[in-house]
């Protein structure tokens, strides 16, 4: 395997981290907006219980894929922060006010109004930020970042907003939310100590489930090249709706990130070897050799520190509740 195609490779791997672990904190938010119901209080402290302790560090996975994005493929970069620069930017700012709101909610006094304004911050900008990172995604791959000319339209409409505002950008986005929307409820399910709250986000993520069946199935089952993934998604879309269904939340958890992660493999598969599709692959975008054998080795390094950490982060704030 290249040096391109290897650090390719956890770029992309770095961006299912963000979506199992980061993602789901995002989907805890969006039912965080629409907590119902004689507990909607409990299932709100529980969100922010399940979240609270380990969310800002699921933003290293973003992070090191960017970076890894800019220093590895600079030419991808350039083409995708100038191309998506509107989605990403509001997806930054997302991001950054969903953080402030979060913590001003936690901390920022007793009184329930200032609590409900900040929570409702929290939440709109966990709704809003997947949709604006699954549009910018459904652009890049249905080929309108790379097919976008040096030479751009004049019109700021058609060079800055149309490659990524179309409907199949949209319904990319709608899955996003949905797949994340899908993990939080069935992480949730097992973070839950009360059985009541349990079976709230057991139907939730037996709902967001169907939902991403319904908005994801057909895009897969045609783009997404040879039938491995499809059969690895499908038998994890049943066996996490049969763990579900029989309450062994556990599988569930194991099941629906196999699921979501089939998702961004597919992806991955159905556009290699571009980086950006039709025209930009990965050797071509790659950085010189003795720059990306540094990033490798720097990378090796990191993950050494990085794996372990996390790991303990985890071990403390998880695995004390559990045992």
């Amino acid at each position: 395997m290249s040096l391109p195609l290897l650090l390719a490779g956890a770029v992309l791997v770095a961006l299912n981290a963000y979506v199992l672990l980061g993602g789901a904190d995002f989907g805890g938010g969006v039912w965080d907006l629409f907590a119902a119901g004689p507990r909607a209080r409990g299932q709100r402290e529980l969100i922010a219980h399940a979240i609270g302790p380990i969310w800002e560090a699921n933003h290293v996975w973003l992070i090191l894929a960017i970076v890894l994005l800019f220093v590895c493929f600079p030419v991808a970069f350039a083409r995708l922060s100038v191309v998506l620069n509107i989605p990403l930017t509001l997806a930054l700012f997302g991001i950054v006010l969903r953080g402030a709101a979060f913590a001003f909610r936690s901390y920022g006094g007793d009184r329930d109004a200032v609590q409900l304004r900040w929570g409702r911050v929290f939440a709109v900008a966990s709704l809003t930020t997947p949709l604006l990172l699954g549009t910018a995604f459904g652009a890049l791959a249905s080929g309108a970042v790379g097919s976008w000319s040096n030479d751009p339209p004049r019109a700021f409409a058609a060079a800055y907003i149309a490659p990524w505002l179309t409907p199949f950008g949209v319904g990319v986005g709608l899955l996003t939310l949905a797949c994340f929307a899908y993990l939080a409820a069935v992480y949730l399910t097992l973070e839950a100590d009360d059985r009541q709250l349990s079976e709230d986000f057991r139907s939730r993520a037996l709902l967001a489930g169907v939902v991403v069946l319904v908005v994801g199935g057909p895009p897969m089952m045609s783009a997404t090249p040879g039938s491995l993934v499809i059969g690895v998604a499908t038998v994890a879309a049943a066996v996490a709706w049969w763990a579900l269904w029989t309450r062994r939340y556990r599988l569930a958890r194991v099941a629906a990130a196999g699921q979501v992660s089939c998702v961004i493999w597919g992806w991955a598969l159905r556009q290699f070897p571009y980086v950006l599709p039709p025209s930009l692959t990965i050797e071509a975008a790659a950085a010189p050799a003795p720059t990306l054998q540094l990033v490798l080795a720097a990378l090796a390094l990191g993950v050494v520190v990085l794996v372990p950490s996390l790991a303990y982060l985890f071990n403390v704030f998880k695995g004390e509740a559990k045992r």
